[in-house]
Order: structure tokens, then C-alpha cells, then sequence
């Protein structure tokens, strides 16, 4: 079986850039994938004529032609090719101006490599290992397509641009529709699904017994709204104006019924609803209660040697000693045994200094 051949066109007058993207292609390990490089559109059209071009991926701001004229006249000799456009200008006309113009995915610089691969996967056709496909086995094949067609109606219904029904590991387990820009996917979805875990981590927190949160983002491409449907599964909703003071209130309701016949499909998949309670490794500390002192291994015991009088006094002790004034008379008996040894072993008495000579006899 002959694996096809892929072509990819940068486009960019910065060199460390297309450096960048060469190195970033090279990571995806294909092997018929082939990177040519332009630093002008004019160099870049001379490359299109003599290789076919799957993936133009241009900067939209390039010395003589915009990067929007090129792809124009590049598509004129390969009307399959797809274009990715690289800006770093935020005006949202000239976002529209691209997207219109049917670009695949639009990024800003500087560019987020994860999601500019899992585009270029998409692009070309190829195996998405960036942001992969759920597998379904073939036994719960039917069930996942009474899935897609639950969340095909809701979408029809309300007039939605894309339904998604994601799970926590963020896999797209069911979708409908497509964002208006999906350059960011990858990274709206893990944004989302981090959201989902912390809306999870309150409702134990707040001792729920299901997860009723709503989160929604009014205005931009699209209105987003996201809700929990289990702990393992969420709904986003994207579509325009579904978050209007007018709409709102019909929009959720809406989803309300839709997350009620999505929860029960799930759970005819074996997929529950029940909030498992904390884990040992999850349940706060409370900042007022003191860390356990840590646990000290016991010292082994010191060896103390006693002078020979001393063990002697105390072996010969009578052990029936039980008042102060037999241990009085103990110690005085010690002491007179042992001699008037001063007890600060710096200090020596007169007769100890006149015989070593420190101080002449008769003083």
C-alpha cells in the first residue's frame, strides 16, 4: 500500500518563524510529510508551481501581497488546499476577512504549538494523535450514534452553530456542528474540562449529591455554554446569541432537557451520576489544625562509665532507702568516701597546687 505524500508550504518573511514551524512539523514523525519554505508570497507562488501544495500555512501581513491574495492565487492551482493563516494582529475584520475567505484556522503569534498541530492533522487527513478521537467498540456503536442524533436535534432546534458532548478525560465524545474559528479547540476544551473538575471539587466540597453548575460566555465568536451532566461527561453549547437577555433563559432551559436524555442514554452505557465522595489525597486541610509533629526515632542510649568509688557506693546502697534524710545521709556518706574533691573540676584545692609547684609550701 503506497502511503500518500503531503506538502506543506510556510510562508513567512521571518526566518527564525519558519524555522520554528519546520521543527514543530517535524515532531509529528510522518513519513511522506514534505516542508518547503518561502520568505514572499511571490516566493511562494514560484514554489506552488512546481510542487503540489496540500497545506498553506502563510502570515497574513507578508512584504508585496497579503497573505489572504495568496492563498487566493494558490488555490487557483490546487483548489484542495487547505490554509492556516499566522498573524499578530487582533483586529477582528481582518479575522472575519480570513475566516471568510475559508481558512481553516487562524493563529495569533506567538503560536500555540498543540493546537497548530492538531490543525495541521486535521488539514491533511492524517491520524489525529494531538487531540485523538474517542474509540467506541462496536457493541455501544449504536448508542453513541443515539448521542450524535440527540445533540443533531438540540442544535437544529435552537439554531446552535456546534453541540459537544466531552468527557473528563477531554475527548469529544459527540459533536455536531463546528466552531466558527476551531484554531483553539484543543485548548478550549482542556480549559473547559479543567472547569469541569473544579465545578466537581466544589459540589463535594458544598456536599451535593449531583452537580448543578452553568457557565456561560457571552459575546466573541460564538455565546459558550457549559454544563455538567456527570461527573464524567459535560455539554458545550456554541452558537450565537444563545446567551442574549432575551434568549437565555430558553436557551438553558432547553439544555436542561437535553442534559436530562443525555444523562439517560449514559447511564443505559453503564455510566453513573453519582458523586464518589473525596479522596484521601483530595479533602482540604483546615488552615487552624496544627501538622502531626513528626515522628523521632529514639536515640540510642549513652554509654556513661562512673568512677570505680562511685559504682561501688551505689552498688553497696541499701535499696530500702525511702525518706530525704537517708538519701541526705547517702550522699554526705559518698562524699566523705570519695575525699573533698572540689565540685568544679577547673578549680584544684591549695594542697594540690603546692605539689605540683604552683604556689611555694609555707604560703
Amino acid at each position: 500500500m503506497t502511503m500518500t505524500e503531503h506538502n506543506v508550504l510556510l510562508v513567512d518573511d521571518q526566518r527564525d518563524i519558519l524555522r520554528l514551524l519546520h521543527a514543530t512539523l517535524d515532531t509529528l514523525n510522518i513519513e511522506k510529510l514534505k516542508v518547503y519554505e518561502s520568505l514572499s508570497g511571490e516566493e511562494a507562488l514560484l514554489s506552488s508551481t512546481r510542487h503540489k501544495i496540500d497545506l498553506l500555512v502563510t502570515d497574513y501581513m507578508l512584504p508585496g501581497m497579503s497573505g489572504v491574495e495568496l492563498m487566493h492565487k494558490v488555490r487557483a492551482r490546487h483548489p484542495e488546499a487547505n490554509v492556516i493563516f499566522i498573524t499578530g494582529m487582533t483586529d477582528r475584520k481582518m479575522r472575519e476577512e480570513m475566516l471568510n475567505a475559508g481558512a481553516q484556522a487562524i493563529f495569533d503569534k506567538p503560536i500555540p504549538m498543540t493546537d497548530f498541530l492538531d490543525v495541521v492533522e486535521r488539514s491533511l487527513g492524517l491520524d489525529r494523535t494531538i487531540f485523538p478521537t474517542q474509540k467506541k467498540d462496536g457493541m455501544s456503536e449504536g448508542r453513541h450514534a443515539r448521542l450524535s442524533d440527540l445533540l443533531a436535534n438540540f442544535r437544529q432546534d435552537i439554531k446552535a452553530d456546534a453541540v459537544f458532548l466531552l468527557n473528563d478525560h477531554g475527548f469529544v465524545q459527540a459533536r455536531t456542528g463546528k466552531l466558527l474559528d476551531a484554531s483553539m479547540e484543543v485548548s478550549l476544551i482542556s480549559t473547559l474540562m479543567a472547569i469541569h473538575a473544579t465545578s466537581l471539587k466544589v459540589a463535594r466540597h458544598n456536599h451535593q449529591e449531583t452537580i448543578d453548575s452553568f457557565h456561560i460566555f457571552s459575546g466573541g465568536d460564538h455565546d459558550l455554554l457549559f454544563i455538567p451532566v456527570t461527573p464524567l461527561y459535560a455539554l458545550l453549547v456554541a452558537g450565537q446569541g444563545l446567551a442574549s437577555d432575551q434568549r437565555v433563559l430558553e436557551t438553558v432551559s432547553a439544555l436542561l432537557a437535553l442534559r436530562a436524555q443525555v444523562e439517560k442514554s449514559l447511564k443505559s452505557m453503564g455510566v453513573t451520576g453519582e458523586l464518589r465522595p473525596l479522596s484521601l489525597d483530595e479533602k482540604p486541610v483546615s488552615p487552624s489544625a496544627p501538622e502531626p509533629a513528626p515522628v523521632q526515632m529514639a536515640e540510642p542510649p549513652v554509654d556513661i562509665s562512673l568512677a570505680p568509688e562511685m559504682e561501688a557506693l551505689l552498688t553497696n546502697a541499701s535499696l530500702d532507702k525511702t525518706n530525704a534524710n537517708d538519701a541526705d545521709d547517702f550522699w554526705d556518706q559518698a562524699a566523705e568516701k570519695l575525699g573533698n574533691q572540689p565540685s568544679n573540676s577547673d578549680v584544684i584545692s591549695l594542697d594540690d597546687a603546692r605539689r605540683l609547684g604552683i604556689i611555694p609550701d609555707g604560703n
